[in-house]
């Protein structure tokens, strides 16, 4: 059986070797947060982080991980949604349907993990995940307030 550490707690994961990623944290784990969007890794809704990189996570087999890569899921980014980010979103109303909007939190937070600072050019070219109600422009202005807090690293 499989062991993935999943939000900092190391889980035996009873599915098949290509079982992807995805299904493992919502029907193994019971973590529905990350959505299933498109299956083929483009929209973005199933988005978490592995090792501190946004990934996609509908299409990677859980044979492809190791026990001690580190996946965060939208639940383990903070314990009571507190990340800058999450605020962010809150405070200017970013989410319309909602579908989305963890998988735009989670490529956001690795956007500002690595570039705390992004400029406008490299917030398009680093948020790639679709939104089908088109909330990109709050989306940009959340990852922006986030950034000036000084604190969008989490």
């Amino acid at each position: 059986m499989p062991s993935l550490t999943i939000n900092g707690t190391l889980r035996e994961i009873d599915a098949e070797p290509d079982t992807p990623l995805l299904w493992a944290i919502r029907e193994q784990v019971g973590l529905t947060g990350t959505k299933y969007g498109c299956g083929v890794a483009q929209c973005g809704a199933c988005t978490v982080h592995i090792d501190g990189v946004a990934t996609r996570s509908c299409t990677l087999p859980i044979s492809a991980l190791a026990p001690d890569q580190k996946i965060v899921t939208i639940e383990g980014l903070s314990p009571d949604a507190s990340h800058p980010l999450q605020k962010a979103w809150l405070e200017l109303d970013v989410p319309q349907c909602g579908y989305c909007q963890s998988g735009q939190i989670m490529a956001a937070a690795a956007l500002l993990q690595a570039t705390p600072k992004p400029t406008e050019e490299q917030i398009v070219a680093e948020m790639t995940n679709i939104c089908r109600c088109g909330t990109y422009n709050r989306i940009k202005a959340a990852i922006n307030l986030a950034a000036s807090s000084g604190t969008g690293r989490g």
